[in-house]
């Protein structure tokens, strides 16, 4: 956000952020403005995705968990996810020739 608005600020167009999160509750969470019982100890400052949503700021989009490009950084995959991943980031590698 800190970069949209440095964007915003030299006139420089920026379209809603796209966050992809496999996650359904917390995307419930950040589009549904009412407080639930379970969400109350989440301190006011972490609901500045809710105003950055109805802003139009940010939009929020589910993605199955075989599909999240984030787990390739963040989890053991296996080598067939792995390869899957690299190709969507358009990541190769080719083998280099030694001399």
């Amino acid at each position: 956000m800190w970069i949209t608005n440095l964007f915003g600020e030299i006139r420089f167009p920026v379209s809603p952020i796209t966050i992809c999160s496999d996650n359904q509750g917390s995307l419930f969470i950040g589009s549904n403005p009412v407080q639930e019982k379970q969400t109350k100890h989440i301190d006011i400052c972490y609901h500045y995705i809710r105003e950055c949503i109805k802003d139009n700021r940010v939009s929020v989009v589910f993605v199955p968990g075989n599909d999240n490009l984030a787990d390739m950084f963040t989890k053991n995959i296996d080598h067939l996810k792995f390869v899957k991943f690299r190709e969507q980031l358009g990541l190769i590698f080719r083998p280099t020739k030694n001399a």
